[in-house]
């Protein structure tokens, strides 16, 4: 098992930023790639970004391209989304998720954070 927990969401007003943190614990096999998904108010979750255990790849939704970034630190097993820029449609339950394949879908994804609330004011 993988735990995943997630912080840094909050309150921003449009045109801030903030910083999402997920720390990975468990057998660590399952954070080969780590993704960011975001659920926002009466609609699907949607992805958001993911990136590979090298960081050598990065994918983005094309809604947050240019604004956000991922990263990850493996040595803290650590994977960050830099969000700048943020709009009032970026409000989300933002989730942080791993498994050991590459791409956008949710099914590829074993393993889930409970989610962190970003809320962007206009």
């Amino acid at each position: 098992q993988v735990q995943l927990v997630e912080s840094g969401g909050g309150l921003v007003q449009a045109g801030g930023s903030l910083r999402l943190s997920c720390a990975a614990s468990g057998r660590t096999f399952g954070w080969y790639v780590s993704g960011w998904f975001r659920q926002p108010p009466g609609k699907e979750r949607e992805f958001v970004a993911v990136i590979r255990w090298s960081a050598s790849s990065t994918l983005y939704a094309d809604s947050v391209k240019g604004r956000f970034t991922i990263s990850r630190d493996n040595a803290k097993n650590t994977v960050y989304l830099q969000m700048n820029s943020l709009k009032p449609e970026d409000t989300a339950v933002y989730y942080c998720a791993s498994g050991t394949n590459y791409g956008t879908q949710e099914s590829l994804y074993a393993y889930w954070g409970q989610g962190t609330q970003v809320t962007v004011s206009s």
